[in-house]
């Protein structure tokens, strides 16, 4: 366990070298949050006015939130990281270190995600305060409780978005397969909450990674119950179990490959 903390806290200290970077790649959230704000303000007719359950002011947080989740991963960066290793070959070296490899990617992107996420979660929030005038009706309690499943979601998306880029193993290039899934997530559970979409859709997304990974974090972080707290821990354990077989699986797969060919 030190050894990967000892990763994190390396890629972390790196990552502060670059807040400049971050900073500047928020100017594409506050133009979309500000997007959001007024198309809604559009549908809304009144302030007070509910659809599918969402005041006009949570619909604009879901986004603000869901939106956070989504920029802090960088997903895009992370695949296209394991497909260079699995092409180039770095892969092989890891093969015999004293870590497993996806322990060192989880720690080392938790590294880069944790300096992202802190950064706009605090821009974020306040330019959400600026153009809404208020905050989720949370206590310290609640805010616990969406931070807990808000990294535990983020780690789910990782182990995902790692399994997409070892598939490097047997195909070419696995990047294609990570924009397909990254816009069902920014479709499904990112710029919509699940409610927005037919019965049939929703009763499909309530089993799905989404839920777990972007909605589930979101729908507390708006309107917080612990009823709902506990639905979406415990489908989050579920999904983290089977995240990670799926992504020792492929690992291991692609390194029998890998030995079978010579390297």
């Amino acid at each position: 366990m030190r050894k990967y903390l000892f990763i994190y806290k390396s890629e972390l200290m790196s990552n502060l070298q670059y807040i400049f970077n971050i900073l500047t790649g928020f100017i594409g959230y506050f133009i979309l949050i500000f997007i959001h704000l007024n198309l809604w303000k559009y549908i809304y007719n009144d302030p007070n006015e509910l659809i599918n359950g969402y005041s006009i002011n949570q619909m604009i947080w879901y986004v603000a939130f869901a939106e956070i989740l989504w920029m802090s991963l960088g997903g895009r960066k992370l695949c296209k990281k394991i497909c260079n290793d699995v092409r180039s070959g770095n892969i092989a070296y890891n093969i015999n270190k004293p870590y497993s490899y996806i322990g060192y990617s989880v720690s080392s992107h938790l590294g880069d995600v944790t300096v992202k996420a802190i950064v706009y979660v605090i821009l974020g929030m306040l330019v959400g305060y600026i153009f809404l005038g208020q905050f989720p009706n949370l206590n310290i309690f609640s805010i616990i409780a969406v931070l807990i499943t808000s990294i535990i979601g983020t780690v789910i998306n990782m182990l995902f978005v790692i399994s997409l880029g070892l598939l490097s193993f047997t195909i070419e290039d696995a990047n294609p397969f990570y924009w397909l899934y990254s816009k069902l997530i920014l479709l499904f559970g990112t710029i919509f909450p699940i409610e927005m979409f037919p019965i049939v859709i929703q009763k499909i997304l309530n089993f799905s990674p989404i839920y777990v990974m972007v909605y589930g974090p979101t729908k507390l972080f708006v309107d917080f119950t612990w009823n709902n707290f506990s639905i979406v821990f415990i489908a989050q354990l579920i999904y983290l179990l089977i995240a990670y077989l799926l992504c020792n699986f492929m690992y291991k797969k692609g390194v029998k490959n890998l030995n079978v060919n010579g390297g």
